[in-house]
């Protein structure tokens, strides 16, 4: 047999092995529309082993969800993700099937929402998933009837109406692990609040039954709005959450003053808040010390996961954390005029009397 004839021989071979391949794969495709079958067959075993989540549309917006030693971290902000929403995605991804096949022909995925994500205008959302064994990507289009949404998996021609109902976004904000303290008003003892503007001021009570805080110092001449004026300061941090992160940047030596405040609980927790506002966006930047060993491991909890941190929370809990003294005060009555002597009344004329 000649060199020539052994070389065109292995070509074949290759060329039957890889159209075999092809037909595997496509079989593979034809069975995936069947209704009841798994849209991404075998992740929902390696749900364990996903290692990176990507999220991206066409318009360039994007998050990163990377697996870590312990949990997961949003890769734009280099932050702790919320694992809850993370798991329930992958869970939900594993056990996705097919209700039915919709369209194959790509004039009409715009109508679903599942075109490439190429274009700034696509409507769909892309998802990669990554494991050591393999890699998924899917399309997921416009949410449909009940629990369910269009999607196609990438690079095929079938969309389908899949459940459950996949929701995705791509603002990296949107998936950050937002629970920063929570310390209820029956845990807060005192608070002694600086702000920026205005005079410093504590506002403390001897027992957690104790239902309002007293404010010291007080100007001369002044009194509180009402008893319980500066109760709001007492539970500004009871399920206080996070718009979004960022790493704290070395203040400018021509900085405004801070906001500054320091809250003590009846167990001996210490958190010391420091705050900026910057336009329409509000930071804060915590600190913890525990005074009791009751304290410790949520003070501990609190120097793991926040230094180095600036968190940006919504405008009405900043203010709540550093509300101005005048704020908590009755509004001082307005100076005493004169009183004006009443004008002298008319005398009327009597039905007998002329008038000209």
């Amino acid at each position: 047999m000649t060199p020539r004839r052994v070389f065109m021989l292995l070509i074949a071979g290759v060329l039957v092995i890889a159209g075999s391949l092809w037909l595997v794969s496509q079989r593979h495709l034809e069975q995936a529309t069947l209704t009841g079958d798994l849209v991404l067959p075998g992740l929902q075993k390696s749900l364990n082993d996903v290692t990176e989540i990507r999220v991206s549309k066409g318009d360039g917006t994007r998050t990163t969800l990377k697996k870590g030693p312990t949990d997961w971290l949003v890769g734009e902000r280099d932050y702790p993700a919320d694992s809850g929403k993370v798991r329930k995605l992958l869970l939900d991804l594993g056990a996705l099937s097919v209700v039915e096949e919709k369209t194959r022909n790509p004039q009409y995925y715009a109508q679903l929402g599942v075109e490439d994500s190429n274009s700034p205008k696509a409507a769909g959302t892309l998802l990669e998933i990554t494991t050591p064994a393999k890699s998924y990507a899917l399309i997921v289009g416009k949410p449909a009837r009940g629990q369910s949404g269009y999607v196609r998996i990438a690079h095929t021609a079938a969309s389908l109406l899949a459940q459950p109902a996949i929701n995705v976004d791509t603002d990296p904000r949107h998936w950050l692990d937002r629970a920063v303290v929570d310390i209820s008003d029956q845990q807060m003892k005192e608070a002694v609040i600086e702000p920026a503007a205005g005079p410093a001021y504590t506002v403390a009570r001897t027992a957690p039954q104790q239902n309002d805080y007293k404010v010291t110092p007080l100007p001369k001449g002044r009194e509180l709005d009402s008893n319980g004026a500066a109760n709001g300061v007492g539970s500004a941090l009871g399920s206080l959450q996070a718009d979004d992160v960022r790493r704290a940047a070395a203040a400018a030596a021509d900085a405004a003053k801070p906001d500054h405040g320091i809250f003590r609980t009846f167990n001996g927790l210490e958190l010391d808040i420091t705050g900026r506002t910057e336009g329409e966006h509000h930071y804060i930047a915590l600190a913890a010390r525990s005074n009791t060993k009751e304290a410790q491991a949520e003070a501990e909890r609190v120097n793991r996961r926040f230094p180095g941190w600036q968190i940006e929370i919504p405008a009405f809990n900043y203010q709540a954390i550093f509300k101005p003294l005048e704020d908590l005060l009755k509004k001082p009555e307005p100076p005493k005029g004169k009183t004006a002597k009443p004008a002298p009344l008319k005398k009327s004329a009597s039905p007998n009397e002329k008038t000209d």
